[in-house]
């Protein structure tokens, strides 16, 4: 069973998870930052990639590219990956593809512990990717555990692009931040970004 067969519910009941809702776990202090050039450029499509509706559209025009700015800031010493096939407990329902993942390694040729964020792209209904988001966390961390790079926190986040939801996950529990973020501006959410990879 991939992890879009994952509801809340399910991934609270299968995975043994609890789920605080309504937590805003950013800090205050996460500062804004300024975009490249580059990158402005490449979000000048926001709009036709909003227009044409589709994930695929919203993936390749926005999101990935706000990934790679967040490789750019870090000095290319993360890896991003779009669309990889992270099977991690088949028998758990952990398998199936990823739309994308980032890893604290720089190595691009396949998945290194240990991974840090995923991100899921929906086309509308943010809450509908929620389940689906918390199994490729739960993935994340045991992928972490049986390299021998477990870490404390592994994050997640579901975006249609143009909104963005962010999760935690620590040991058992799954915090959601119920706010939704909107891009743009995109400064806040590289923010968020870059944060996530540093602090996890």
């Amino acid at each position: 069973m991939p992890y879009s067969q994952f509801t809340i519910d399910k991934a609270k009941r299968d995975l043994k998870l609890t789920i605080v809702e309504g937590v805003k776990f950013f800090p205050d202090t996460i500062a804004p930052i300024t975009l490249s050039p580059r990158l402005e450029i490449m979000l000048e499509d926001l709009l036709w990639a909003v227009a044409v509706g589709t994930e695929k559209a919203r993936s390749e025009v926005i999101i990935n590219p706000v990934l790679l700015e967040v490789r750019r800031i870090l000095n290319k010493e993360i890896s991003v990956f779009s669309g990889e096939q992270f099977d991690v407990d088949i028998d758990a329902g952990l398998n199936g593809v990823c739309d994308f993942l980032v890893s604290r390694s720089s190595e691009q040729l396949t998945v290194e512990a240990p991974t840090i964020v995923v991100v899921e792209a929906k086309k509308a209904d943010l809450k509908l990717g929620l389940g689906q988001c918390i199994a490729e966390m739960v993935a994340m961390q045991r992928f972490n555990e049986a390299c021998g790079q477990p870490i404390l926190v592994v994050y997640g986040c579901v975006t249609s692009g143009t909104q963005w939801r962010f999760l935690k996950l620590e040991s058992q529990v799954v915090t959601i931040d119920l706010n939704d973020y909107p891009l743009p501006p995109v400064e806040q959410i590289l923010g968020f970004l870059v944060w996530m990879i540093e602090e996890g």
